[in-house]
């Protein structure tokens, strides 16, 4: 691990722990003084630590966890192992499962997407395959997830569902981030739920664009090659000084990776929506196939393209 704070490349483990020290602090109504003069540090040390500009040292950790009363096993070995790999950066998660990957990793817990993109400033996506979350309407995205788990009971679609609103509402936020959106115009015509329920979701994509913060451009499917053919990903400029973030969602899990690996990712962004139709063009074209779905005289998105 570096020795020196020069060395350390600010990472979201980093950032999760400082999070997570900061709520456990507060929850427990001590102030950044207090703890500083427990811990022999100075003041602006320890907010730098909960801020993640500096990694939190192992032993302040376990110190900290005595103060506020973090006895439990399991909850004091999941915040010590981030300390001790805070200055590890990418990793590959599987839903539902501990990090797997080079020794240390896996002591991690996953890291949550959304709680990513509550501290980016902006999020570019390239979605070839399906509606980003984000902008998924509710009966589309009940479509998806009853695709992708058959069996999974009501109670716990209808409460994924509720979960996925409430995180959209961080696009109505006081100070949301900026999203942009680049959707394979072979998707607008995938019939997700059947048409009434697409035609609705592409009414939704519409609504969804008024906010000024928001845009969404569709790729021609006569784009050919471009750096998206490997697949969808999305990356987040996280605000400073951290580096950005680019996820790479899989069926049961995704790659999360940090600065320089991500970085490229927003290079291939921004190359692929260089071939992307305009914002008024793809707007159009939305509202075309929307009406064609209801209609159900849906349009080869070839000939379209054409």
């Amino acid at each position: 691990m570096p020795t020196k704070r020069e060395q350390f490349q600010h990472s979201l483990r980093a950032q999760l722990l400082g999070d997570r020290m900061r709520q456990l602090r507060e929850d427990r109504g001590l102030t950044l003084k207090y703890i500083a003069a427990y811990l022999g540090v100075e003041f602006s040390t320890l907010a730098r630590y909960e801020r993640a500009e500096w990694p939190f040292r192992t032993d302040h950790v376990a110190a900290l966890l005595d103060v506020y009363g973090v006895f439990a096993e399991r909850d004091r070995e999941e915040l010590l192992a981030m300390s001790r790999n805070a200055w590890r950066v990418c990793q590959w998660q599987v839903d539902g499962v501990k990090d797997t990957g080079t020794a240390g990793i896996n002591e991690q817990p996953s890291l949550d997407p959304w709680w990513i993109l509550s501290r980016s400033e902006e999020l570019c996506v390239y979605a070839p395959t399906v509606i980003p979350p984000l902008l998924q309407s509710r009966d589309y995205a009940e479509a998806l997830m009853r695709h992708s788990d058959p069996n999974a009971p009501m109670p716990k679609v209808d409460a994924r569902i509720r979960q996925l609103i409430e995180q959209q509402q961080m696009l109505d936020a006081k100070q949301p981030m900026r999203l942009l959106v680049i959707l394979e115009q072979d998707l607008l015509h995938r019939s997700v739920g059947g048409r009434l329920v697409m035609a609705a979701q592409l009414e939704h994509l519409a609504r969804a664009v008024e906010r000024p913060h928001v845009n969404v451009v569709v790729l021609p499917s006569y784009a050919g090659w471009h750096p998206g053919v490997y697949g969808g990903f999305s990356v987040s400029q996280m605000r400073p000084p951290y580096p950005p973030v680019a996820l790479l969602e899989q069926l049961t899990g995704r790659a999360v990776l940090e600065a320089d690996a991500a970085e490229a990712y927003r290079k291939a962004f921004d190359r692929i929506k260089e071939t992307a139709y305009s914002i008024a063009e793809s707007m159009s074209l939305i509202a075309t196939v929307a009406e064609e779905m209801r209609a159900g005289t849906p349009t080869d998105p070839k000939k379209v393209a054409a």
